[in-house]
């Protein structure tokens, strides 16, 4: 039997014991408690993601990953990538981007450019404190901010960075075993063009000297 406003006295006391609970046991309550922001920070889950970056490996000039190849620029939806190749002082293109913005104004956090990447070396971040009053020029992230080092994704995304690391490792050892067939492939090669083309010597030697040793016919 229902009592006349019980669930209003079952929704104060389970109100109270929350706000109760909060003060007393605040490190192992089983309740929500409201977090503190900007003092206190929460812990994000591992999968949460935002906006991309670049990673290197070792040094950020020689290590980025990135080669301006620019497929994430052209499958890129809101087309919020803008990518410049480097060039040498003889003006021949370099394997590495020169100008590498991204426009976070934009960006819809889709994560396609992460998955177009044939070279694993962008990913998105988990930052979320971008807010700025420049609507404009300070939204647009450039290449010296992108840049993060292959140690920062390990701490932000340890499973997924783990597994990027091995799918390197794998594709390195692979050209490494591909290259060295190909090299042994061309030295047998080479061998073998250089004992036959011995072998012909000798018997075109043998030849030319069965011609010499062999006796004049008289004339008739």
């Amino acid at each position: 039997m229902n009592i006349p406003g019980s669930g209003i006295l079952k929704g104060m006391a389970v109100t109270a014991l929350n706000f109760v609970g909060s003060f007393l046991d605040r490190a192992h309550a089983k309740r929500l408690i409201t977090e503190q922001y900007p003092e206190e920070r929460p812990t994000l889950p591992e999968a949460s993601r935002s906006f991309p970056f670049l990673i290197f490996d070792g040094n950020p000039e020689t290590g980025i990953r990135c080669v301006a190849c620019k497929i994430c620029e052209k499958e890129c939806p809101p087309q919020c990538i803008y990518i410049v190749q480097d060039k040498d002082a003889n003006g021949k293109a370099i394997r590495r981007p020169k100008v590498f913005d991204i426009d976070i104004s934009v960006c819809m956090g889709c994560q396609i450019c992460v998955e177009v990447c044939p070279f694993e070396s962008i990913r998105m971040d988990n930052i979320y404190e971008v807010s700025s009053y420049d609507r404009f020029s300070a939204l647009v992230v450039s290449k010296d901010k992108l840049l993060k080092s292959n140690e920062y994704y390990h701490q932000i995304h340890p499973t997924e960075a783990d597994a990027t690391d091995a799918r390197i490792e794998a594709a390195r050892v692979k050209k490494t075993a591909t290259a060295k067939a190909a090299a042994e492939k061309a030295a047998a090669a080479k061998a073998a063009a250089a004992a036959k083309a011995a072998e012909e010597k000798a018997a075109a030697d043998q030849a030319a000297a069965a011609t010499t040793t062999q006796p004049e016919q008289p004339a008739q």
